[in-house]
């Protein structure tokens, strides 16, 4: 007879090994982390590993999902909020958002050492893609209150989602880039203030939305990444 497999239990035993490969990818680092590290953590087989992930990589792009439906589930309740006004919604779900990072800053700051890597590029578009998708119908629910508003201008949220989804993507690599070149004291922080600004301005463009009406970063989190 088949084994009937509880997807209850099956689910809580696959999150134990997350809970753990966080947890190590923030004290010892990714890289430095093995499987076995996090079979130490959990006190579980190499077997029951491959049980749930087929790899390392896979127990990675589990990590990711994590941090990206907490993120998601933090700013849930503003995209939800029928009485919060579309620009103010999109300015608090960017900061949540960038907010929930910073609160784990060290282990964003790992995860910037392994998602720049080469050898985790198929899985880097991977994660974008299905960020994308989840991200833009999200954006579209915003963009159309918006429209009602009178605040924006544009004839398509779906569209419209998708291309601020290009430059959110283009945003996250340069908030990167901006952030390692900080670290190595390579540019100053008003020039990384500027060209945070520039993004911004773009997104404004895109909604067809009054200039400086729309402030996706606030000053606490630029100094918190840039200072």
């Amino acid at each position: 007879m088949a084994r009937t497999l509880n997807p209850a239990v099956h689910l809580v035993r696959r999150e134990a090994f997350v809970d753990a490969a966080l947890r190590l990818t923030q004290t010892k680092g990714y890289e430095q982390m093995s499987i076995q590290d996090v079979l130490d953590a959990v006190d579980a087989s190499r077997g029951a590993f491959y049980h749930y992930f087929d790899s390392k990589q896979a127990l990675l792009e589990a990590m990711v999902d994590r941090i990206a439906d907490g993120a998601l589930a933090a700013v849930a309740p503003v995209v939800d909020d029928p009485d919060l006004a579309a620009i103010p919604k999109l300015e608090r779900f960017f900061s949540g958002i960038a907010q929930f990072k910073t609160d784990r800053k060290a282990l964003m700051v790992e995860f910037i050492k392994v998602w720049r890597s080469d050898d985790n590029a198929v899985m880097r578009e991977k994660v974008r893609r299905t960020m994308v998708d989840r991200v833009a119908a999200i954006l579209a629910r915003i963009i159309e209150q918006g429209i009602a508003e009178g605040v924006f201008a544009t004839e398509s949220p779906g569209e419209t989602a998708a291309i601020l989804m290009m430059l959110m993507t283009g945003f996250q690599d340069t908030a990167t880039d901006l952030f390692l070149a900080r670290q190595a004291n390579a540019i100053s922080f008003q020039e990384a203030e500027r060209t945070m600004s520039s993004f911004t301005h773009a997104f404004e463009r895109v909604l067809g939305a009054r200039k400086g009406s729309i402030h996706t970063v606030d000053q606490k989190t630029l100094v918190e990444w840039f200072g």
